[in-house]
């Protein structure tokens, strides 16, 4: 009796941003597509892919520790991601990785896999889905609309790493949408490098989907998107004005009223000094303008304390600015100098301890708003997706809260529902983060 050939395994992990995360992906979805099988341990692995980052130190050391990880446990080991692209670090700690390649790489992942892992020729084990397969759970999956970044900002190395921004067709976005909506999808989150700049490159030229024409641009996508009867969440969203067109479709329940938008900072020296885009745009201004149209929009933003220069008194312009926005969601991180990137070469180059100091009373001042803002939402009605469910009880997330970024929704008096499902809870109490709901006797399913 002959015994069937045990088909070549792959071991990967996958860190860094939902960006990298897609790229993650992409690898996977052909990994599948020619018969690999992927294993979720490094026992019985023929060999491990790891999808690295490399944007801050912190990323950089996380990354090169699990190359080493999976190294001592497997022993073959292909390097991909944003860590490859910045020169030999790889190779010089790990010399033995079987092959380095840098993000957005998964025909080099793939001929490196070849090399090393010959692909099983049994047609019978092709059978990946058409949404491919996703590391996301099965009722939200990430959208990557372009690659790259047309900006020059002095602290970030991305556009040397991922190069220029190149959106994707049109109706290609929309043909994926549609098959992980029929997949089961519930919440799409749209991502890129600068989402707002869809479709720059390619002169908003018209697509098609469906044999209607459509434009390469975001807001006829996210119309378009919004038809597909599911939750549409937009990050990474530059304040351009013809941002403003979007928040209109969020009023009307076309597209989730969530704008992901990365200030960074509200001092104009401190923006120009970053080479931040839409520097000069009154944001205060074009927040009010859009809370206006849409009171019910959730702002998220991720800001940047102790820029090299930043004086105590820019610093203080940046509280105020929180103050006044009010926005609901807000990440800060340190100063960090990440090498290659042209911020290194200013003065006034801050210590340490000061940039930790300024990011702890940012984030300190931003947890009295968001209490603020999440209080006032006791005693509201509104739709929860449930994430979970089991012994505790029932955790979701509003329109408010995107996944493993922001709050959650602590549904008290439910212990079964569906993943995937959408309740209506009214909201009972909240704390700094999370908001607690009781979930009404009528309920109703995701569409």
């Amino acid at each position: 009796m002959k015994l069937k050939k045990k088909a070549p395994t792959v071991g990967f992990v996958s860190l860094g941003c939902p960006k990298a995360l897609v790229d993650s992906e992409q690898i996977l979805t052909r990994l599948r597509a020619e018969g690999y099988v992927i294993s979720p341990s490094y026992e019985g692995s023929d060999l491990v892919v790891v999808n690295t980052c490399g944007f801050i130190d912190a990323a950089v050391e996380e990354s090169l520790g699990a190359i080493g990880e999976a190294l001592a446990e497997n022993g073959k080991v292909i390097v991909t991601g944003c860590l490859g692209a910045k020169g030999n670090v790889v190779r010089e700690t790990h010399p033995q990785v079987l092959a380095v390649t840098g993000p957005q790489a998964t025909a080099e992942v793939m001929a490196a896999v070849h090399q090393h892992l010959p692909k099983p020729h049994d047609p019978f084990l092709d059978l990946v889905p058409p949404q491919g397969v996703r590391l996301t759970p099965r009722h939200y999956a990430y959208l990557k609309i372009s690659e790259g970044c047309n900006h020059s900002c002095t602290f970030c190395i991305i556009p040397s790493l991922r190069g220029p921004l190149v959106s994707r067709p049109v109706g290609e976005v929309m043909k994926e949408a549609e098959n992980l909506v029929r997949a089961g999808v519930k919440e799409l989150l749209v991502i890129s490098q600068d989402t707002s700049a869809y479709g720059v490159d390619m002169k908003y030229r018209t697509g098609f989907w469906g044999g209607r024409p459509l434009k390469t641009r975001l807001y006829d996508l996210a119309k378009a998107l919004g038809e597909l009867g599911i939750w549409v969440r937009l990050h990474y969203v530059y304040p351009y004005p013809h941002v403003d067109e979007l928040i209109p479709l969020m009023a009307e329940g076309k597209i989730l009223p969530y704008l992901d938008v990365p200030f960074q900072h509200a001092s104009a020296r401190i923006l120009k000094a970053m080479k931040r885009p839409a520097s000069s745009e009154n944001n205060l201004e074009r927040i009010r303008a859009w809370r206006k149209v849409c009171p019910d929009i959730t702002i998220r933003s991720s800001f940047i304390a102790g820029f090299p220069g930043e004086t105590e008194a820019e610093f203080e312009e940046l509280l105020q600015f929180l103050e006044e926005a009010e926005l609901d969601r807000v990440g800060c991180f340190a100063y960090s100098p990440v090498e290659g990137a042209k911020a290194n070469e200013l003065p006034g180059a801050l210590p340490g301890e000061v940039r930790e100091e300024r990011r702890r009373r940012l984030m300190e001042l931003q947890e009295d708003i968001s209490l603020r803002r999440l209080e006032a939402k006791i005693g509201r009605e509104m739709d929860v997706l449930v994430d979970d469910a089991g012994a505790d009880g029932v955790i979701a997330r509003s329109s408010a809260d995107a996944p493993e970024i922001d709050g959650l929704v602590h549904v008290t008096n439910r212990k079964r529902a569906r993943v995937g499902e959408l309740l209506r809870v009214r909201i009972t109490d909240c704390d700094v983060h999370d908001l607690y709901a009781e979930a009404l006797p009528a309920c109703k399913s995701a569409a």
